[in-house]
């Protein structure tokens, strides 16, 4: 199993239109044999949505990974002070989610537990989805692709015609992202076809 014995806090943010995606993701993490810690923000933790309800989430993320997802600051704090986990990822990582983390903003889970872990200079993974990645936080992405243990998940224009700015990861190459990302590599090419 590719991942045996790997740690990984999975933190989702409210791009709920991925969720779904997503899920299946982190069962293949689990079936890789990574020990799977699910972090939710405010927004997948509360919010029900055309795509689900907070519930729906919650219990899923239950179901695969055999624990109760972290929904608070104070329980994501203990992330880097107990080096809880070997990588965190953040999927779908929204843009909200992405300028707060660049501007250093600990303002949910999520954020707690990448800040907590990137103090014990370990990897943290973002697989995008937003809509303004070619827009406003055009500029948080590159201050992040030059930033000291984040890498990024390969992404590209989900909708170039409708959606000229919006960005996706490829969700499918999360195990081979973590995999580098725990030798210290980026792995590439990051721009790609979608």
């Amino acid at each position: 199993m590719r991942l045996q014995g790997i740690k990984i806090g999975f933190a989702l943010t409210g791009s709920h239109c991925t969720l779904d995606e997503v899920m299946l993701k982190i069962q293949e993490l689990v079936d890789s044999g990574a020990e799977v810690f699910p972090i939710v923000s405010h927004s997948v933790d509360t919010m029900d949505t055309y795509f689900g309800t907070a519930e729906k989430w919650r219990e899923q993320l239950t179901q695969i990974t055999g624990k109760k997802p972290i929904n608070t600051i104070p329980g994501a704090e203990p992330v880097g002070p107990k080096k809880l986990v070997d990588v965190v990822v953040i999927a779908p990582c929204t843009g909200n989610t992405l300028a707060k983390l660049t501007n250093g903003i600990t303002d949910s889970p999520v954020l707690m537990a990448a800040k907590a872990h990137l103090r014990n200079q370990r990897p943290v993974i973002l697989a995008l989805s937003t809509n303004d990645g070619l827009g406003m936080n055009a500029k948080n992405i590159g201050l992040l692709l030059n930033t000291k243990n984040v890498y990024m998940v390969p992404f590209g224009q989900d909708s170039p015609i409708g959606k000229p700015n919006s960005l996706k990861s490829r969700m499918d190459l999360i195990i081979d992202t973590i995999l580098q990302a725990l030798q210290g590599k980026q792995i590439q090419p990051i721009l790609v076809q979608l």
